[in-house]
């Protein structure tokens, strides 16, 4: 029994192949926005390329730009099918490009389906990738003579300003990092001397941040120099009183932003692959309804058209059934390929006569 089997006549037929005509290039309208999305998400991954540790994170503006290209290819096509379905001697040309065209929608469906999936599971590789990528920034953070690096200092404190956030996970990572430049450090200063000697790396480190972790919205003028030092300040307690400096870390500030824009393109994407499953359906009906009219001659004449020729269950046997020929055939080909080898390596016998 087919599956999803319609009666059409000639008007319900006109109709169809109209209303797909004009959902196909709503969906060119809607390929053109989700490759727009994937060239937004990429210079937006882009700009801060440099606290990202690797290039895997741009697989998905990738895959939402390549989305789009085939998305319009596919669409604009299938709009054109339809335009021509209504004269038959249009359609006739494109009868035999039908199946293998379905064939490929099919395959295109489960590939946004995929992009959708990929969309709402990139979290945790995004994490990892700017967790390492940011600690690496905050490294290079005081080479600002050194060439390649010398633009590190102003992506991190642009960072840090505009996402309203301090260090890797949080302020204190700073601590452990030295930050400052040597070029403005007096090594004649005891003070130097001694945290540079108190350091088994020889690095100059303080509980200090930098001047863009502050939170300028706090009333008291920012305390960025000897953060955990209560004397260093009056009427301050740095365990209990809340600082004035950002206390979000940049890695969730950003896995956050990023992670929210990718969970709203999925969702998009999810859409626009229920509205391309209906427009492959909607052309599945058309192109059943016209290969079984009775009568060519007769356009008026009633037909059916179907989803499947066959029950799920029945198709699905099929399909396993010419798989395992398929199989059998390569076995049966490559046992012959083995046999005429083996006859060819054998070398005929001799026999002399005396």
């Amino acid at each position: 029994m087919a599956l999803l089997k319609v009666k059409f006549n000639q008007k319900k037929r006109v109709k169809l192949a109209q209303g797909l005509w004009l959902m196909n290039w709503f969906s060119v309208f809607a390929g053109i926005i989700v490759f727009s999305m994937g060239l937004f998400l990429k210079i937006e991954l882009r700009k801060r390329s440099e606290v990202m540790d690797n290039s895997e994170s741009h697989f998905v503006p990738n895959s939402l730009i390549l989305v789009g290209i085939l998305s319009c290819a596919f669409n604009g096509f299938a709009g054109k099918i339809c335009y021509d379905s209504l004269d038959p001697a249009k359609f006739a040309k494109w009868k035999p490009m039908l199946k293998p065209y379905l064939a490929l929608c099919f395959v295109f469906n489960i590939l946004i389906f995929f992009v959708a999936l990929i969309c709402f599971l990139m979290r945790g590789s995004l994490d990892s990738t700017l967790a390492q990528g940011l600690k690496n920034g905050m490294k290079f953070y005081r080479d600002t003579d050194t060439p390649g690096r010398c633009f590190m200092k102003k992506t991190i404190d642009m960072l840090q300003i505009e996402f309203k956030c301090c260090g890797n996970n949080g302020y204190k990572d700073w601590f452990e990092i030295q930050w400052i430049s040597n070029r403005y450090l007096d090594f004649s200063s005891k003070e130097v001397k001694d945290r540079i000697k108190s350091n088994v790396d020889g690095r100059y480190l303080v509980d200090g941040v930098p001047f863009s972790c502050c939170n300028p919205s706090s009333p008291r003028p920012c305390i960025q120099y000897q953060v955990t030092n209560n004397s260093a300040h009056y009427s301050y307690d740095y365990q209990t009183e809340e600082l004035n400096l950002w206390r979000r870390g940049c890695r969730e500030a950003l896995l956050n932003y990023y992670s929210g824009m990718m969970s709203s393109m999925g969702a998009v994407i999810l859409l626009v692959w229920l509205f391309e499953m209906s427009v492959m359906v909607g052309l599945r009906l058309l192109h059943t309804s016209l290969e079984s009219i009775s009568n060519p001659e007769d356009p008026e004449c009633e037909s059916e058209g179907w989803v499947l020729e066959n029950s799920l269950k029945d198709t699905f046997k099929s399909a396993l059934e010419n798989l395992k020929k398929l199989g059998k055939f390569n076995q049966v080909e490559a046992g012959a390929e083995g046999a005429e080898g083996e006859e060819g390596g054998k070398t005929p016998a001799i026999t002399t006569v005396s």
